[in-house]
């Protein structure tokens, strides 16, 4: 068993640290009129800071018994102190400290590399002081920058900034924004900006760089678009241009063309005029939004909401770079039903998804990535009696995984008499082209007999007529936002 008495330990470092006989090392801290001289004892320092370790060699005392001497101008005497004890006796006591106080602290800590010491600041500052940080962000952000070793609240600002753009950039001078903490910031997915409003901040940034450079493109020389080009190197790959509708290319990227590599330039021109110009696999997708009450689901994201939504309402449903442009988002998916939680048979099919107008279906096939799935804006019924459902605005579709939806299968209705099919001892069924048969109503085991067979839609949506499993299935019933009605 081992004990340690480390109270005492510090309490007696405090002590030497207070001695004035002992001491071989003179620390000069602050600037005139505030200055002070700390005596302090060279081997604690030596190994409790890496930047006092480095120092001291260059100061030992000499033959002539003269003190090792320091000097710390951009320290204060009073921070300085904090740190001391610190230092000595592993103490630090923050309840009496102001924020601004203990950001003082942690910038004193950052160029004495106690990296112990930076971690908890940095801790402390964003769990009990987040009110005063966000109060004084830009201050925040810019000491964060300054040092590799606040990665922990480069991490919160950055954060910060993503979510709360607006708020930010209103107190933000955003033009003289250092460029790793430019580039740090728009090459995150989940950046609370519309994408045009990146790039013309990244523009206006680049700008500011070039006094001389006007604002206006059309009065720019090719070696003004060089020097921006080059200005911009890094944060150019990082604008998600395809996300851009064709209005806003046209007006605030066409005239800035020259910045852009030639193959870019070409693809995106292709996907606003040639629909069926194919995308290569380096496109950025869109940035993620907060959607919270969007969709619940385990089994798609949102880019495969988005190309849902399209298709409901008939935009882009035939151009390739649907799924790079702007996340479309006009409808709230409620969860009426996920396989994994309620059970896997045409009653509780029926029970929860019953009599509901404008339904979407997603299911997983299990042993695959695979997810199929349709649309049905009738409503779903349990009848003894098979009954058709007759609709010419319902739809079936495919995607290879979650992740992978570059290349879904639509496919439209075109047997508008037989699109929708309802029977208490079938789940969700598009006629023979999704077919989820599950044997007796009142029996809650899996549906036994499942597969896709071309027959009142376009597109066979699988390859294979083979009977699959379902790993999981949801059906969500669709609503405007704000409960319009579709």
């Amino acid at each position: 068993m081992i004990k340690q008495f480390l109270s005492g330990l510090s309490q007696n470092y405090i002590e030497i640290l207070e001695d004035n006989e002992y001491y071989d090392v003179t620390i000069e801290v602050g600037e005139d009129p505030n200055v002070k001289i700390f005596r302090a004892h060279m081997i604690i320092l030596y190994y409790r800071s890496p930047f006092l370790r480095r120092t001291l060699p260059s100061n030992k005392k000499n033959d002539n018994d003269i003190l090792a001497h320091i000097k710390l101008s951009n320290i204060t005497p009073e921070i300085f102190q904090i740190i001391l004890k610190y230092i000595y006796g592993g103490i630090i006591s923050l309840n009496e400290q102001e924020p601004s106080e203990i950001l003082k602290v942690l910038v004193a800590a950052d160029q004495l590399n106690l990296q112990e010491l930076i971690d908890y600041l940095q801790k402390y500052l964003i769990e009990n002081k987040s009110e005063w940080v966000e109060q004084y962000f830009e201050l925040i952000y810019r000491t964060s920058f300054q040092s590799n070793s606040l990665l922990e609240l480069q991490q919160y600002c950055t954060n910060f900034i993503a979510n709360s753009p607006d708020k930010v950039f209103k107190s933000l001078d955003f033009t003289s924004l250092p460029e790793k903490s430019l580039v740090s910031l728009i090459k995150r997915d989940d950046l609370q900006m519309k994408e045009i409003d990146i790039w013309e901040h990244v523009l206006k940034w680049g700008l500011e760089k070039h006094p001389t450079i006007l604002s206006d493109p059309t009065t720019w020389s090719d070696d003004d678009f060089e020097t921006m080009e080059n200005t911009l190197q890094h944060c150019l790959p990082l604008i998600r241009f395809f996300s851009l509708s064709s209005e806003e290319f046209i007006q605030k990227v066409y005239p800035y063309k020259k910045l852009l590599k030639h193959q870019l330039y070409e693809e995106l021109l292709n996907s606003y005029l040639n629909p069926n110009s194919e995308p290569n696999n380096n496109i950025l997708l869109p940035r993620h939004k907060n959607i919270d009450g969007i969709i619940d689901s385990k089994i798609v994201n949102l880019n495969i909401v988005s190309l849902i939504s399209r298709w409901i309402d008939k935009i882009d449903i035939k151009n390739k770079f649907a799924y790079a442009r702007e996340l479309y988002l006009p409808y709230e998916f409620k969860l009426l039903l996920r396989g994994s939680r309620d059970g896997f048979s045409p009653k509780v099919f029926h029970e929860l998804c019953d009599n509901k107008l404008y339904t979407v279906t997603f299911i997983k096939i299990k042993g695959t990535e695979e997810i199929i799935g349709g649309y049905n804006p009738m409503i779903w019924e349990s009848n003894k009696d098979r009954k058709w459902g007759q609709t010419k605005d319902s739809f079936i579709f495919s995607f290879k995984s979650k992740n992978n939806f570059k290349e879904p299968i639509l496919s439209h209705v075109i047997s508008v008499n037989y699109a929708i099919y309802s029977s208490n001892t079938y789940g969700p069924t598009f006629n023979h082209d999704i077919y989820i048969y599950g044997n007796d109503f009142d029996n809650l085991k899996a549906y036994g007999y499942c597969r896709c067979k071309q027959a009142s839609y376009e597109k066979k949506i699988r390859d294979t007529e083979d009977q699959f499993s379902i790993e999981d299935y949801e059906v969500f019933q669709i609503t405007k936002k704000n409960n319009q009605c579709i």
